[in-house]
């Protein structure tokens, strides 16, 4: 039996009108990510990754074509709308942490939760940091940890409401190596035992070869297929 898809994108246009004309981000771009895989989209700065990233998770719309999160259409949702879905089955992890500066670390895990309606959110989270190495820094703010302490706390809140989806935009970009190769180790750990969809973009060839699939982006185009 087929694999059911995760996310499929179909004939994807993003473009950006301005004074000096139109600028094509992405260019007839389609897609299908079954359930479970792990994926990883590479380029060069400027290829449209984070665009293509955001598209298929919903943070932006697209300029045509359509977006289907397990067999549904989102593309054609208000922002509201799109966030419900998110809020239901996406988890996130972000090169630049996003982690909120005046709540603590626990705080930081819970409020996806929360914000979902989850009487277990606390258990939830601290189990979470528990499981990041990170339970005697429950109470601690974000000026107060690390990078790799601080993208720790962002892979808990990704994980702790046991997504179905989790996307990716350059986790390891802004830790050393060193910091960054934990990360990646923890990352695809925590994906291992809970299964669910992986998709990253990143430039670096060491992550994106954990994957089982590697698609580069050129121009805003899907042009090659590179074999992890």
């Amino acid at each position: 039996m087929q694999t059911p898809l995760a996310v499929e994108a179909i004939s994807l246009d993003k473009y950006i009108e301005n004074n000096a004309g139109r600028l094509d981000i992405l260019k007839s771009l389609s897609l299908q990510v079954p359930a479970g895989e792990k994926l990883a989209i590479i380029g060069s700065s400027g290829s449209g990754k984070s665009t293509l990233l955001s598209l298929l998770a919903g943070l932006d719309s697209p300029s045509n074509g359509k977006v289907l999160i397990s067999g549904a259409e989102i593309s054609h949702l208000d922002e509201d709308g799109r966030a419900a879905v998110r809020g239901r089955s996406m988890g996130f992890v972000f090169q630049s942490f996003q982690l909120l500066p005046a709540l603590t670390a626990l705080e930081n895990v819970m409020l996806p939760l929360q914000l979902a309606g989850r009487k277990d959110a606390k258990d939830r989270s601290m189990t979470a940091l528990e499981r990041v190495g990170l339970g005697h820094r429950f109470s601690h703010y974000p000026r107060q940890m690390s990078g790799g302490e601080q993208q720790r706390v962002a892979i808990a809140r990704a994980f702790a409401p046991q997504p179905a989806i989790l996307f990716a935009d350059e986790p390891t970009g802004n830790l050393d190596e060193q910091t960054g190769e934990r990360i990646i180790e923890l990352l695809f750990g925590l994906n291992a035992e809970s299964g669910t969809t992986l998709i990253l973009v990143t430039h670096d060839m060491n992550l994106a070869r954990r994957c089982q699939r590697i698609l580069r982006l050129h121009e805003g185009k899907l042009q090659v297929e590179v074999a992890a």
